[in-house]
């Protein structure tokens, strides 16, 4: 019931630091599932996914230990359960990397259809039709909606007396169905192709993960993957021994994009350190088409925002596709900073239907767009105003906290919980900053 107040109208200034990727931690800590050895984990992000991660893990009879801020030491060595509690599944759209993970560790798995953000229809076909190539076996178990009496599937059970290498065509670009695919040929007998895959940069951390323990993923990041199935990850170690390794999650690239509009809609000068600035270069371009002065320290992992005095944003048109494309989880907050820009831009959404949630809540501060079949049109407006908003989900809340921080006034946003679910520590990250922004308990 906690909510966010906002004075807006105060450039941001200073240096801010990204976390590890959510997308990446959500289906690492699956993985751990796979593992032979304990693991280390570095850079995990404070969120409330990886909370509802790490108790699925428990819950299955991992042990973990949380060493620092954002450091765990993981073991699964002792995890007999294959069932993910139903209530957790529900609480996060990640839960379904359980499936692949557990189905590869112990040859079954059940899990409840995940929760999350809703942004339109989210359909696991592909990921059966990877499991089925594999040979395993899927039971949909349904379930009827006690308000009209409607069938609708529940949870999902797969089984397998052994996973066999295979050919793998994905019918769609489905990062989750590659992700699910990798989870569970990674010790499947002989070698897997998978084609039509997605390439974003968590499915790279996902690979370069399970490489490091051992594993043998080659393609990740192209079209095409190939896995080369293995009977044990134990990373270096030895037979017999018990060698703990380290792995750092990858910086979040959403996060880092996010503050970089932060930056520009406040007019503001800001070094955003830790990223990896070529993940960056799609939101780095359409931010430059809108007058934006973006620039990427390589050497030293930095990216720098800066809007000169007196510089005038103009409109741009913005089309999400998968990566390298420009982010569908960037589309809200990028809305924001052409609400503010000159004449008419466009955008086109290609991956999520229902993902404008947020442009109702950005009216109420002033902006003005209109939903197109496919999209939005946005004209631009000289400023916005505060208001009283909430975070429809993770992405749209991001997207009314920037607008809360551009906009003349105190706006409250409701709902944060869907902010917390991706974003660590954003209330002290952007103070640091200069931003007057405040946590409140209703």
């Amino acid at each position: 019931m906690d909510k966010l107040v906002i004075q807006g109208g105060h450039p941001l200034s200073g240096d801010i630091y990204v976390s590890g990727a959510k997308n990446s931690v959500v289906a690492i800590l699956p993985a751990t599932l796979l593992l032979d050895v304990p693991v280390i984990l570095e850079n995990v992000p404070d969120i409330s996914d990886v909370k509802i991660c790490l108790s699925i893990l428990e819950s299955l009879g991992a042990e973990i230990d949380k060493l620092s801020e954002g450091v765990y030491r993981i073991s699964c060595l002792y995890v007999r359960e294959h069932e993910v509690p139903e209530e957790l599944a529900q609480k996060m759209r990640a839960s379904y990397y359980f499936l692949g993970a557990l189905l590869g560790r112990c040859g079954k798995a059940k899990a409840a259809m995940p929760g999350g953000c809703y942004l339109g229809e989210r359909p696991i076909d592909q990921h059966l039709l990877a499991f089925e190539a594999l040979g395993a076996d899927f039971h949909l178990i349904e379930y009827k909606n006690e308000t009209d009496g409607e069938g609708y599937v529940g949870a999902v059970e797969l089984s397998a007396d052994h996973l066999y290498a295979n050919h793998i065509s994905l019918n769609v670009v489905s990062v989750g169905a590659t992700m699910n695919a990798i989870l569970s040929a990674v010790k499947a007998d002989g070698t897997t192709t998978i084609e039509n895959c997605a390439r974003e940069p968590h499915i790279v951390d996902l690979a370069n993960f399970l490489n490091y323990m051992g594993a043998h993923i080659s393609g990740a990041g192209t079209h095409k993957i190939t896995i080369e199935g293995v009977r044990e990850l134990r990373g270096n170690a030895m037979d017999g021994s018990v060698e703990v390794k380290t792995y750092s999650i990858v910086p979040d690239q959403i996060e880092a994009g996010t503050f970089m509009i932060a930056a520009a809609a406040t007019r503001g000068d800001v070094y955003i350190h830790g990223v990896i600035p070529h993940h960056l270069r799609d939101i780095a371009d359409r931010m430059e088409e809108c007058g934006v002065m973006v620039e990427a320290i390589e050497n030293e992992d930095i990216v720098h925002v800066c809007v000169n005095k007196g510089t005038m944003f103009h409109g741009t048109n913005v089309k999400t596709e998968p990566y390298p494309g420009f982010p569908t989880d960037m589309q809200p907050q990028m809305a924001v900073l052409l609400a503010l820009s000159e004449g008419q831009s466009n955008i086109t959404e290609s991956v999520w239907e229902d993902r404008f949630k947020y442009v109702g809540e950005l009216k109420r501060m002033g902006a003005n767009i209109d939903l197109t079949r496919d999209g939005a049109i946005i004209w631009g407006v000289p400023g916005l105003h505060g208001a009283n908003v909430r975070a429809c989900d993770l992405r749209a809340g991001a997207a009314v906290v920037i607008a809360g921080l551009a906009a003349e006034g105190t706006t409250e946003i409701t709902d944060i919980h869907h902010i917390e679910r991706g974003y660590s520590h954003i209330v002290e990250k952007l103070r640091s900053i200069g931003a007057d922004i405040r946590r409140i308990s209703m």
